[in-house]
């Protein structure tokens, strides 16, 4: 579905993105992790077409994005930090969305926007919610075209519990459904049952792409954040002996 080719991005001097290859298929949940810094916002941004690489394809589909935008409204995206107009209720936000995308011939899941009880904030404007409350919106933005990407940035950031676990038993509705899922998050235990495949950047680099029963047959452990320990304290051990 999607498929990045020898991608590489710089701002000025620094190397942000180098040689970036990647393979996404459709029913597959991909976590993409990684300190600080390490490139997955940029490459997500070049996933949206909103950075251009300075070389390499992105092909959606079999067609290269480049130039292009109507790939787009077959992509949920979250961000990190959802920044709406501040004097605009969350009710008018919903409503600005639905009518900017009203010709679109898709159906609307407001199955989240029902979980996390919104209709109910709906008159509130936007500059009085709280982080948590503006992260629900987001996410409910995300997946309110029935998108067949979803692509989701640090999801759970902020939110409660409860909310979490709402917005994580909607993700893995949507991986049984056959859609591509990519997350970013630095909440490791949040991945543990919702990804299928791992891949990790740091420095730019792609270091590896993994499943995520593989890493951990091959790294004996369960959990995500001591099966994502144990590869990088075995390559920086590798790279010493070397």
């Amino acid at each position: 579905m999607i498929v990045a080719q020898s991608i590489n991005k710089s701002f000025g001097k620094l190397k942000v993105l180098r040689n970036i290859s990647l393979t996404c298929n459709k029913g597959e949940a991909i976590a993409l992790i990684g300190p600080n810094g390490s490139g997955k916002t940029t490459f997500i941004k070049c996933l949206l077409g909103l950075v251009l690489p300075d070389n390499g394809t992105i092909m959606f589909n079999n067609k290269n994005i480049m130039r292009q935008c109507q790939y787009r409204s077959a992509i949920g995206y979250m961000p990190q930090i959802g920044r709406y107009p501040e004097n605009m209720t969350m009710g008018q936000i919903f409503e600005m969305i639905i009518d900017l995308r009203k010709n679109e011939n898709q159906t609307t899941d407001k199955e989240l926007i029902e979980a996390f009880e919104l209709e109910k904030m709906f008159h509130k404007r936007m500059r009085t919610l709280s982080g948590g409350t503006r992260q629900k919106v987001s996410a409910s933005l995300a997946f309110l075209f029935n998108p067949q990407v979803l692509i989701l940035d640090e999801p759970t950031a902020g939110l409660d519990p409860v909310a979490t676990e709402i917005l994580k038993e909607k993700i893995r509705k949507e991986k049984q459904q056959g859609k591509l899922i990519l997350i970013t998050s630095h909440i490791l235990s949040d991945l543990d049952d919702l990804v299928s495949e791992i891949v990790y950047f740091n420095e730019g680099h792609l270091l590896f792409h993994k499943n995520i029963t593989l890493l951990r047959n091959e790294t004996g452990e369960e959990k995500l954040s001591r099966a994502i320990a144990y590869i990088m304290k075995s390559n920086l051990m590798q790279k010493t002996i070397n």
